[in-house]
């Protein structure tokens, strides 16, 4: 069987152990960070199966029509709103998604969103090149001790960077749904009394929703607008949460005043086209969240057996209907 594996940006799947196991089939790793349908075409033609890297990469019924040998996907992560599942199983590819992780409390996700608030607060990426480039220390950091961290939405990330919030001796402030503020509320974290109350008390602030149709867009100008103005922003869940176009402006207008931000509308994002990047009170990096060796290679291995399931004549966690 020949197998392509996409958008590996760091070349990790052929360094993890589940690897050795695809012995007898061949294996084509594109590193290459691509938004070009055509390059993705070019790297999956002629190959049987395709490893899909969370979700690097949109999988269109166009795309699909120009894979007549594809049969089988691989999608590392459970999320399929990239993928076309309905193309696919008019197509005859089976498509099996990652299994739900067994992980502990305090995910990859959550440990980014930290640093990216304490490199903001004490403006880290400023200093090391400052330092490098022969300078002394120019800028005064904030403390988290004391200041309000508002965690939104209380689930498996959000608990995590919660629970670290308290470790620094941070007010926690939560808010979400129902279900997600009784979970707080269970953990003797405070609910806020209402949204406008969140948004606007919070001194850092940290996104953590899923991305959903019901929660696009969910956070607005005028929830922003509400932030205080050396408020600081931090989205490592998912761009679409925050309404088209309104954080830029905001940041523009100064609530809040500082954002640290690892999701994109569109990604990759190449030739640092995106208008975040031009902003001074910005921290950006590439999508980092889960780009963690262990995490990677967790993936990986159940990819591996999903491969190894297929071409076995059995193929597991299949979301296609009636395959």
């Amino acid at each position: 069987m020949r197998i392509a594996v996409v958008h590996d940006y760091a070349d990790m799947f052929r360094t993890t152990p589940a690897f050795a196991s695809l012995v007898g089939h061949e294996v084509v790793v594109s590193v290459e960070a691509s938004r070009d349908p055509a390059g993705l075409v070019a790297a999956v033609r002629g190959c049987e199966a395709l490893v899909l890297t969370q979700q690097r990469v949109a999988l269109t019924r166009e795309v699909i029509a120009q894979l007549p040998d594809l049969k089988f996907i691989a999608q590392t992560g459970r999320n399929t709103d990239h993928l076309d599942v309905a193309a696919c199983t008019e197509h005859g590819i089976v498509v099996s998604v990652g299994r739900r992780s067994s992980a502990g409390p305090h995910s990859t996700t959550a440990e980014l969103a930290w640093a990216l608030i304490l490199a903001s607060l004490r403006h880290l990426p400023f200093e090391v090149e400052r330092l490098r480039a022969g300078h002394w220390q120019s800028t005064v950091g904030t403390r988290l001790y004391g200041r309000t961290l508002g965690v939104y939405a209380f689930g498996h990330i959000g608990a995590a960077v919660a629970r670290v919030g308290r470790a620094f001796g941070m007010d926690v402030v939560c808010w979400g749904r129902e279900g997600s503020l009784a979970r707080a509320a269970a953990e003797g974290f405070a609910v806020a009394a209402d949204r406008e109350a969140f948004f606007a008390g919070a001194d850092v602030l940290t996104l953590h929703l899923p991305l959903k149709a019901d929660t696009r867009g969910i956070v607005t100008a005028a929830d922003l607008a509400l932030m205080k103005p050396d408020a600081l922003l931090v989205n490592t869940s998912r761009a679409p949460l925050i309404a088209e176009g309104v954080l830029v402006e905001a940041l523009r207008q100064g609530r809040p005043g500082f954002a640290a931000v690892d999701v994109y509308e569109d990604e990759p994002v190449l030739g640092a086209a995106h208008p975040l990047l031009g902003l001074g009170n910005v921290l950006c990096t590439p999508h980092l969240g889960y780009a963690e060796q262990g995490s990677l290679a967790s993936l990986y291995t159940t990819a591996v057996e999903q491969l190894l399931a297929y071409a076995a004549g059995a193929p597991c966690d299949v979301v296609n209907p009636n395959m």
